[in-house]
């Protein structure tokens, strides 16, 4: 289980420190919409240089965010629960490119994500199934019929090696429903400035230093809520 009396200390110094491919396309099934954040001012913290610092005993290397030029309401931060969701649990608010993980006492751990076409295919309830640390990717066969220059990575060839260059990045958390894949996962990604943004492909990416992060908080059948943005 996580530890849900995390301190607003506790969490700033958690977690420290290529190009994304799409991941698949997912049935959507209707939910109720988390109103828009509305801006808040942000007061930034040194410890964040911490959270995004280079990660060299990674089993591959991670490179320093540069989080200054990371939009400061996408950075990791301690907020108030606004997703009415209980303790333990993910929430991924698509409108707003937000993923909660909700405490105790009213709180929640907010992460920025950037979404691609199939980060919004899917939304509804589902859990945590598994977790991977460094995973391999691979691509649908369907995909693999439009892009014949992934065949190398088809899962008849056993897809893409962990690397830097993975599009699943550091982590992967594979997302299940009524015990079936929904090819839906929350990966890392070191594109930094997709972050709070729409890109063309993939399905929720995070800084691999905050989804290394995320990782270590949440185990194996976490309850998680999509919400899809179309929805609104």
């Amino acid at each position: 289980m996580i530890d849900l009396n995390v301190s607003r200390r506790t969490f700033l110094q958690a977690g420290g420190a290529f190009a994304a491919l799409g991941l698949a396309g997912c049935a959507t099934t209707a939910q109720p919409v988390i109103a828009p954040v509305k801006a808040e001012p942000i007061v930034l913290n040194t410890a964040e240089s911490e959270m995004y610092a280079a990660r060299p005993e990674e089993q591959f290397p991670l490179p320093a965010v540069p989080y200054q030029k990371v939009p400061a309401r996408f950075r990791r931060q301690w907020v108030d629960n606004t997703t009415g969701e209980r303790p333990g649990t993910l929430v991924v608010d698509t409108a707003n490119h937000f993923l909660y993980l909700t405490y105790e006492n009213g709180k929640a751990m907010r992460y920025g994500v950037g979404l691609g076409r199939a980060g919004f295919e899917w939304a509804g309830r589902g859990v945590i199934q598994y977790k991977r640390k460094w995973p391999r990717w691979t691509p649908p066969d369907e995909m693999v019929a439009r892009r014949p220059d992934l065949k190398p990575y088809s899962i008849a060839n056993g897809g893409m090696d962990p690397g830097l260059k993975n599009p699943l990045g550091a982590r992967a958390l594979y997302i299940f429903k009524d015990g079936v894949d929904t090819i839906y996962r929350i990966h890392g990604s070191p594109e930094w400035w997709t972050i709070g943004k729409s890109v063309s492909s993939g399905c929720v990416r995070m800084l691999n230093q905050d989804v290394i992060d995320l990782h270590s908080r949440v185990p194996n059948r976490t309850e998680i809520l999509v919400i899809g943005a179309t929805m609104a």
